[in-house]
């Protein structure tokens, strides 16, 4: 039985797979990384990865959604956590300031981010936050995610899409990281299952826009401080009056 001691250090170590919202699993593939990344910044991201504590993958099922829809989402993350709130499909949200992007995922985990590379089928993100439970310590830690998608045609210019979300977490503290390896299976588990979370939330969001994309427009429209700007690209992107 673990010691009074150490279940804390096992909480804080599983708890940090929700530091960002792409968590991972140890054992998983070498990070593959697409080309047009600066040497520099390869470096680091592969670095971060090949030491990384835990890190995982997860796949969507295939769904059907106007390709252009779902790239606006990708490409104005902050837009889009307005659009998963509204639907009240996730918690975490995305603003904007001075200096760059912001992630709180709801649940005690914030921190910076931006997107490093941006292409056909891709994007690649670096994150670096802390998850502050309740009554432990700050846990901080950096992540690389890489979300990958193909799509294929379907009818009435649709296409078929399926997504894939793969992030390795390393986390600053040497005592939690060798925790969260020997916890093993337990952090796997945790890091599995919010990736899976993670691309359900895709095809949710995908299908709540097919059947009723007014409706969904007009709750995001509702909420307050979403940017105009993407407001007005996402009506005229839905052919909306």
């Amino acid at each position: 039985m673990a010691s009074c001691r150490s279940r804390p250090l096992l909480a804080a170590a599983l708890l940090a797979a929700a530091l960002v919202p792409a968590p991972a699993r140890a054992g998983a593939a070498a990070l593959a990384l697409p080309a047009g990344i600066p040497p520099a910044e390869r470096t680091q991201l592969l670095a971060l990865a090949r030491d990384a504590s835990v890190s995982a993958r997860a796949e969507s099922e295939p769904f059907v959604a106007r390709r252009e829809v779902f790239e606006f989402l990708l490409d104005h993350p902050e837009f889009a956590t307005h659009v998963t709130r509204a639907l009240r499909l996730a918690r975490y949200r995305i603003w904007r300031d001075a200096e760059g992007l912001w992630l709180d995922d709801g649940w005690g985990a914030v921190g910076r981010f931006r997107v490093v590379h941006a292409a056909d089928g891709a994007r690649v993100m670096y994150a670096r936050g802390r998850y502050q439970p309740r009554i432990l310590p700050s846990i901080h830690g950096q992540a690389v995610v890489v979300l990958e998608y193909a799509t294929t045609p379907a009818p009435e210019g649709r296409a078929r899409i399926t997504t894939s979300v793969t992030g390795f977490l390393k986390l600053d503290s040497r005592v939690l990281e060798l925790v969260g390896k020997l916890a093993g299976p337990l952090a796997r588990a945790k890091a599995e299952k919010e990736a899976a979370s993670l691309v359900k939330v895709f095809v949710r969001v995908s299908r709540a826009i097919e059947e009723d994309p007014a409706a969904v427009h007009a709750r995001v429209r509702q909420r307050e401080g979403v940017p105009p700007r993407d407001l007005e690209a996402f009506r005229r992107l839905l052919d909306l009056r």
